[in-house]
C-alpha cells in the first residue's frame, strides 16, 4: 500500500458532545513488540479473559460484575447483529482515578480534550482507555461495543459505529432504550423535525457530529433492529458485507429499496418510543 492510500484510510474521530472518542489510527511502521505497557499505563493488575484483557491500577476479580457484564454484552452484540466471535481481543486500560487518566491522555493524545473514555483502534491493538468513575459501566459498554465491532468488521461508517455504541451502552432497562433520546425525538417530531439519514452518512468525523446526530443515529439503529424482520435483515446483511469490505455502499439506499416509505416508518417508530419509556417508568414505580 502506498503512503497516499494509507493516508486516505486513516481516520480520527473525536466527540464534541459525548464523553467518549473513537480514534482509528492506522500505523504503517514495523517495530519491535513491546513486552511491557508504555510508561503511564495501568499495569499493576492484568486479567485476560480471552476476548477481553484488562490492565488496571485497581484489583478486580475475574468475576467482577463489570467484567461479567462486558462478557454478556459481547454475546448480546454478536447474537443481535449476527456476527462471529472476534479473534482480536479488546484491551481495557482502567486507571484508578481521573487524575492519572487525564495525565496519560494529555501526554499520549495531546490533541484531544479530556473526556471520560476513549476507544483507540490500530492494526496491533483495540484499546479502551477510561478510569473508575460513577458512570464506569456505561462508559465501558459504549467503548467495548466499538471494540467488538472493529474486531469483526473491516470498517464501520461513523454514524453507524456511534449509533450501535449508543444502542448497546444502555443498561438497566429495555435493551437499547435511551429514555432521554426517545423523549427528545418525540418533542422534535411534534415540531416538524424530519430525519435525514443521507446527511448522517455524509459526516466523516465526529467533530462534525452534533448531539442531535448521535440521537438520530441511535434512533435509526433502534428502528432497524426493532421495526420488523425486513429492517433487521437490511442491517444484518449490511454488516455481513462489512466483514469482507470497507466500502459496501450507502445503507440508506438499501433501506429505501427494501423498506417502502422508510422515512415515514422511521418517524412513526421514533414517535412511538415514548410509549416504551412510559411503560418502563410505570413498571419501575410498581
Amino acid at each position: 500500500m502506498d503512503d497516499g492510500a494509507a493516508e486516505s484510510r486513516t481516520r480520527r474521530r473525536v466527540g464534541l458532545f459525548r464523553r467518549c472518542f473513537v480514534v482509528i489510527a492506522l500505523l504503517f511502521s514495523a517495530g519491535c513488540r513491546v513486552a511491557q505497557p508504555p510508561m503511564g499505563l495501568p499495569a499493576r493488575y492484568t486479567i485476560d479473559n480471552e476476548h477481553l484483557i484488562v490492565q488496571s491500577d485497581i484489583k478486580l476479580s475475574r468475576n467482577h460484575e463489570i467484567l461479567k457484564d462486558l462478557d454478556h454484552l459481547r454475546e448480546e452484540i454478536l447474537a443481535t447483529l449476527d456476527l462471529p466471535h472476534q479473534k482480536q481481543p479488546v484491551t481495557v486500560y482502567l486507571f484508578q482515578d481521573e487524575r492519572r487518566y487525564i495525565e496519560y491522555i494529555r501526554t499520549r493524545y495531546p490533541m484531544l480534550p479530556p473526556r471520560r473514555a476513549y476507544f483507540v483502534g490500530t492494526p496491533k491493538e483495540l484499546a479502551v482507555y477510561t478510569y473508575w468513575g460513577e458512570r464506569i459501566q456505561e462508559d465501558m459498554r459504549h467503548e467495548f461495543t466499538h471494540g467488538v465491532l472493529h474486531a469483526t468488521l473491516k470498517d464501520v461508517p461513523l454514524w453507524l459505529d456511534e449509533g450501535l455504541a449508543e444502542y448497546f451502552e444502555v443498561t438497566g432497562q429495555q435493551t437499547g432504550m435511551n429514555r432521554e433520546y426517545a423523549m427528545n425525538l418525540a418533542a422534535a417530531i411534534a415540531t416538524g423535525w424530519q430525519p435525514n439519514l443521507e446527511r448522517l452518512e455524509s459526516l466523516e468525523s465526529v467533530e462534525q457530529m452534533q448531539k442531535a446526530d448521535y440521537q438520530e443515529a441511535w434512533a435509526w439503529v433502534h428502528f432497524m433492529l426493532n421495526h420488523n424482520e425486513d429492517s433487521r435483515a437490511v442491517l444484518a446483511n449490511y454488516l455481513h458485507e462489512l466483514r469482507s469490505t470497507s466500502a459496501p455502499g450507502k445503507l440508506s439506499v438499501r433501506l429505501k429499496t427494501n423498506i417502502p416509505l422508510a422515512d415515514g416508518r422511521f418517524l412513526k417508530h421514533a414517535a412511538g418510543l415514548t410509549e416504551a419509556v412510559v411503560h418502563v417508568g410505570r413498571a419501575k414505580a410498581d
